[in-house]
């Protein structure tokens, strides 16, 4: 058996990595479905319907999709230059901690300058943490994949020291919490009935403005440039350094948005259990979108509808929920496999 690269990868290939990724996911989940004593045609189509079948259904997947568009843009970025930051959850947080800082009556602005001064500071935090970790990569090497991970657990206890002393609120009888953002910083809702809310427009607005970034622009060539062979990068003129800084400031910033949806947009206030993981679910975003900003739309709203459905299914039929992490696990090794087979094929000879 060899592996050797195609000559040519079509588009259509490419296009379909995704597609034949999730297909071959739900194949193998549906074996665990049927051991679990389900029909596996009852269990998907709860499923379906507990994301996408009703209005409330699909609000919540939209709502929960949010964050997880953030967090997938944030990962897709850094990975572009092979930056790899794992340190998104911890930056998701950096971002709360900032719009619940500045939200909670240290500024008072009109709302349409409160809201975006609070995605602009939470961008900042997010970015301000990944300050230690790019420097240690750039001047003495160090592995990011551990510095950006650690810190999610510091930035964690940080968040459990301020809510349950300084910041916490005194109406929240006893409840670890942080005190609520003020009128003027609360992101507005887009439906009338329905948690769904404006960071949806600023995610996707985000999407839109990586991708031209990253296509039309010369610092996304460069970041690109970079991830592809960053000595050949640097012996064509790029400082590499610091268009590895550059990205690590843009990825990061990106999560801190993510806090700040949760925070100001979703919950109002800060607590521990802001965040159920949607940092480390944004790498299956960005892996499953293949790091293409546009795609980790897509991406983010599967995943977000595979979390509510599966809770929706689990009550039905008593599934574990459990089954939607491993829907999920299985569809980043289900994308990473197609990708391979996409880009090599495999010839038997005798």
């Amino acid at each position: 058996m060899v592996i050797e690269p195609r000559e040519t990868v079509s588009v259509w290939r490419a296009g379909l990595a995704p597609v034949w990724a999730i297909l071959a996911s739900l194949v193998i989940c549906a074996v665990l479905i049927s051991w679990a004593g389900a029909s596996i045609p009852t269990a998907y189509s709860l499923l379906f319907k507990g994301a996408f079948g009703s209005a409330f259904a699909l609000n919540e997947t939209l709502t929960r999709s949010i964050p997880l568009i953030f967090t997938g843009l944030a990962v897709s970025v850094a990975f572009r230059a092979k930056f790899y930051n794992i340190g998104a959850e911890g930056q998701l947080y950096a971002g709360a901690l900032a719009a619940t800082f500045f939200g909670t009556g240290l500024v008072t602005l009109p709302p349409a300058l409160m809201v975006p001064f609070l995605v602009i500071m939470g961008a900042l935090a997010g970015g301000a943490l990944l300050i230690v970790p790019v420097l240690l990569k750039t001047h003495l090497k160090v592995d990011e994949v551990v510095t950006t991970l650690l810190l999610n657990f510091v930035v964690l206890l940080v968040v459990s020291y301020l809510i349950e002393g300084p910041w916490k609120d005194p109406a929240s009888l006893g409840w670890p919490q942080a005190a609520s953002i003020i009128d003027e910083g609360v992101l507005p809702t887009l439906l009338a009935k329905g948690r769904l809310h404006f960071g949806l427009i600023i995610a996707l607005f985000m999407a839109v403005i990586i991708w031209l970034m990253m296509r039309f622009t010369v610092q996304g060539y460069e970041i690109r440039a970079v991830g592809h062979n960053s000595r050949a990068a640097e012996f064509s003129g790029i400082k590499v350094n610091r268009t590895v800084i550059m990205t690590a400031m843009i990825s990061g910033g990106l999560a801190g948005m993510a806090g700040v949806s949760e925070t100001a947009g979703l919950k109002g206030y800060l607590t521990l259990d802001l965040s159920p993981g949607f940092g480390y679910t944004g790498i299956a975003v960005a892996m499953l979108a293949q790091l293409n900003p546009l795609a980790v739309v897509p991406a983010a709203i599967f995943l977000s509808a595979v979390y509510v459905g599966a809770d929706a299914m689990s009550r039905a039929v008593n599934i574990p929920t459990y089954i939607a992490d491993v829907l999920v696990g299985v569809s980043i090794l289900a994308v990473l496999c197609s990708v391979m087979l996409s880009q090599y094929r495999i010839r038997w000879r005798a």
